[in-house]
């Protein structure tokens, strides 16, 4: 086989279940004939040991190594396929057909340049079709090549392929595509994969395998972006070397060019382009530089070093797509770590503003999204990031969501534009410091978040606490959780959405007056763990200590003051916290008060030397 030259494609197969995802991908292996899967290079070797050299028997054993991993749990995952042709490498990127997969697909599709979908020629176009075309157009697929799959069932047929196309390009008329080709093929027996199928002599067009080939990757307008680099490191091994490592995501590059930092938006030039550890005169996209400038700047991991011509923009809101991936709902107000490029930073979804119908397109309102949905939302995020939109450029407009807690990738998102609000609103650096207002006050602000059960005594702690640091001159306020939902939080009730906003808004207070120099006391049940975790990152680390108030439900209930548990019980009050809405206990809280062994004074005054041992009371 000869060297290929073309730049590898990356291309996605999906489909309905039972389309033949597993034959074609069999097939295009087998007519490459660059097999380097290991186990389909030993089903080949046994199929020889039987005496069998036949076409039909091999590419038959080669189709059920690929089901066989299916059956071994693959099929929920995105399985990666490689091969070759004399003209280029491949990788095929192939993913489940289940609906409830969709996560996976759009996991597979985000890498790809290409969508092959293939269609049942005796079902024709399916909600499944729609759903994998919807999305592979969402993740920024251009070209789609649409495969009329097993045409050897509706003996090779050309109206219902002609019927089946028709359909297709009325439905992909409203979806962005530059590229729809469609063939009818037989994965079987190889019909119109590396040859024109004789069965099917009315078809004219290229084959499978052939318009794969001469396929371009980039479009014109990637090819002539002005130049972008992420900076993934900053590499100083000494002190008269500095230069900025990445991988150029679009246009060229070469030393004395002007140069920005974004989101700084300084300039400079390029003082030498170092690739394969040389200095080389030039680089372009694709290529693994490091960049030496002639001018010291602040540069950190998460810059872009862009082109003074680019259309790269800075915010720190957005409207996006977001497709979720995680079995528990997306809930406004939460916040996660958002990663693009190289640039990580916390982010939280502000709204919702709806969910789309991946097989109409249709808009529905929504309050959450649950596992596979896709919706549209606003987000923001701690810090600027540079970033494009998502159709201009998938590198620089394309984010994940972690889990701040688990870690785990809950959400994929592509950003269709900043909010105008994040570019009309900046922040208004004051003179007066949070340590300037408290040091007259002859104390140091901070926050004592009070979490426990309704009826663990937050309350009744937190007023004796605030009466004994009143009589020391100390300048003190409390945020009780049901104060607070008289006024500010009143159109609030108290299903997870509302109370996920309670605490976020109760946060955003508590963290102003701590910025006013005061010790607050907030009590507030906040049963999960990461609505207190973002209650610690609004109002800042070091100013935030999580006091957990245990007492045991049985007590709690054996108290019940407001009459709360017994409504609960009866079922005349629903999403009651420890009846039937969870509460998540701290895992690590700066204080611990067990209200059953100890007497309220008694804990009081551990507050208070806790306070005074961590340098807030002077």
């Amino acid at each position: 086989m000869s060297l290929n030259t073309k730049e590898a494609l990356r291309f996605i197969t999906c489909g309905s279940v039972d389309d033949g995802k597993s034959s074609l991908i069999g097939r295009m292996l087998y007519e490459s004939g660059s097999i380097y899967d290991d186990q389909l290079v030993t089903l080949k070797k046994e199929s020889a040991q039987f005496g069998t050299r036949g076409d039909k028997l091999d590419f038959a054993l080669l189709v059920d190594g690929l089901l066989a991993e299916r059956e071994q749990g693959i099929t929920i995952d995105v399985a990666y396929r490689y091969f070759s042709t004399h003209q280029r490498s491949y990788i095929a990127i192939d993913t489940p057909g289940h609906e409830q997969y969709t996560r996976n697909m759009a996991t597979g599709a985000s890498n790809a340049s290409l969508a092959i979908i293939l269609v049942d020629a005796r079902k024709g176009i399916l909600t499944q079709t729609k759903r994998h075309s919807r999305i592979a157009s969402m993740m920024g697929i251009k070209q789609i090549l649409l495969a009329i799959n097993k045409m050897d069932l509706v003996n090779f047929s050309e109206s219902i392929f002609q019927e089946i196309s028709e359909t297709y390009r009325e439905f992909t008329a409203q979806l962005p595509f530059s590229n729809l080709q469609i063939i009818p093929l037989c994965s079987t027996d190889g019909d119109n994969f590396s040859e024109l199928s004789k069965k099917m002599s009315w078809y004219h067009g290229p084959t499978l395998l052939n318009f794969l080939d001469e396929i371009d990757i980039h479009s014109v307008e990637e090819l002539n972006t002005p130049f972008s680099m992420p900076v993934q490191l900053v590499n100083r091994p000494h002190q008269d070397f500095r230069a900025y490592c990445g991988n150029v995501i679009t246009g060229n590059i070469k030393p004395s060019d002007t140069v920005q930092i974004l989101p700084s938006r300084e300039q400079t030039t390029v003082k030498a382009i170092i690739k394969d550890f040389g200095e080389v005169d030039s680089a372009s996209t694709g290529n693994a530089i490091s960049i030496r400038l002639n001018n010291e700047i602040d540069i950190s991991t998460g810059d872009i070093i862009c082109g003074t011509d680019s259309p790269i923009e800075v915010a720190d809101q957005f409207e996006s797509q977001l497709i979720w991936m995680s079995e528990s709902e997306l809930i406004p107000g939460r916040q996660y770590i958002l990663k693009i490029h190289s640039k990580e930073t916390k982010a939280t979804i502000s709204k919702i503003k709806y969910e789309i119908d991946v097989n109409t397109g249709q808009h529905n309102a929504a309050n959450t999204l649950k596992i596979n949905a896709i919706g549209m939302v606003n987000i923001t995020t701690n810090s600027n990031i540079a970033f494009t939109s998502y159709q201009s450029n998938r590198n620089l407009g394309g984010f994940i969501l972690i889990d701040p807690i688990s870690f785990d990738t809950v959400g994929a998102g592509m950003i269709s534009h900043a909010l105008r609000r994040s570019q009309n609103i900046q922040w208004q650096n004051l003179e007066i410091t949070a340590g300037s207002r408290a040091s007259i006050k002859n104390q140091k602000a901070c926050c004592i978040w009070m979490t426990g059960l309704s009826g663990s005594g937050k309350s009744t702690i937190a007023n004796l606490l605030e009466k004994k640091l009143h009589s020391l001159g100390k300048h003190t306020y409390i945020l009780d959780g049901d104060n607070i939902r008289h006024g500010l939080n009143q159109d609030l009730g108290f299903t997870e959405v509302d109370r996920v906003e309670n605490i976020r808004r109760a946060s955003e207070v508590a963290r102003l007056m701590v910025d006013a120099g005061l010790i607050v006391i907030a009590s507030f049940i906040s049963p999960f763990r990461r609505d207190r975790e973002l209650a610690r990152n609004t109002i800042g680390d070091a100013f935030f200590y999580e006091l957990f108030v245990d007492t045991p439900l049985n007590v709690c209930e054996s108290r019940d003051p407001k009459g709360l548990y017994k409504k609960a019980r009866s079922g005349n009050l629903s999403n009651f916290t420890g009846i039937d809405s969870p509460y998540e206990p701290p895992i690590n809280a700066n204080l611990v008060i067990d209200t059953t062994n100890s007497s309220t004074t008694e804990i009081v005054e551990s507050i208070f030397e806790f306070l005074k041992d961590h340098g807030h009371i002077c």
